[in-house]
């Protein structure tokens, strides 16, 4: 393997020229104190400052992670939409446990969570796919996601045979295998980078009804 592919440590004059960064604040609040950082990251991500990488795991116990878009976060969870019958949906449904990660490289920040996962209401469901571009809603009810596809074109023809049925009509419904999820956090960890790798790290778990944090070492 190449190590030319991989950027070099940085050196002292590389961390002198990026300044310092303001550490964690104390907090029983995690969930304040992410909407706070998802607020920063929409303002200084060039894109998609709300996805994140999830987490599960298989019938063999084998770990499976992929990028998916947080749409709600408040009290309750975390809440992102797929369709059920997708690779992670299967996992869910067997094992409804996740972990969710976030990573915001403009900021140096990232957030770990984990928690316990729950489908949101049909009602709930409905409302997000009908907000979405036809042609997304579109695509969703024309895709057997996760599994094998013989080339593009069956896709694409799935794709113009229903769009020839609904065109751009805000009347496309949701199809009964797509849907969301609520992640409800159990732990949920702040890191922010600081200069010679001695990071600052936060993290809250449930306790009874409210938060407990520690810091824990780089």
């Amino acid at each position: 393997m190449s190590s030319s592919l991989i950027p070099p440590t940085p050196s002292a004059a590389d961390y002198a020229n990026s300044g310092d960064r303001p550490l964690i604040p104390e907090t029983t609040d995690p969930i304040g104190l992410f909407q706070a950082w998802i607020a920063d990251a929409r303002v200084a991500e060039p894109n998609d400052s709300n996805a994140m990488s999830l987490a599960t795991v298989d019938a063999d116990g084998n770990p499976d992670v992929r990028i998916v878009l947080l749409k709600g976060v408040d009290a309750d969870g975390f809440t992102f939409f797929t369709n059920l019958e997708s690779a992670k949906g299967v996992q869910l449904a067997a094992r409804p446990n996740a972990a969710l990660g976030f990573h915001w490289k403009s900021l140096r920040r990232q957030v770990r969570i984990r928690g316990s996962v729950t489908r949101v209401s049909d009602a709930e469901a409905d409302t997000y796919f009908a907000s979405r571009a036809a042609q997304s809603r579109i695509s969703a009810a024309a895709s057997d996601q996760s599994r094998p596809l013989a080339n593009r074109a069956v896709f694409e023809q799935r794709v113009a045979e229903i769009s020839s049925i609904y065109g751009d009509s805000a009347d496309i419904p949701r199809p009964p295998f797509w849907g969301g999820y609520r992640l409800a956090p159990t732990e949920i960890e702040f890191w922010q980078d600081q200069n010679f790798r001695m990071h600052d790290r936060l993290k809250l778990y449930r306790k009874g009804d409210g938060w407990v944090s520690l810091r824990l070492y780089p």
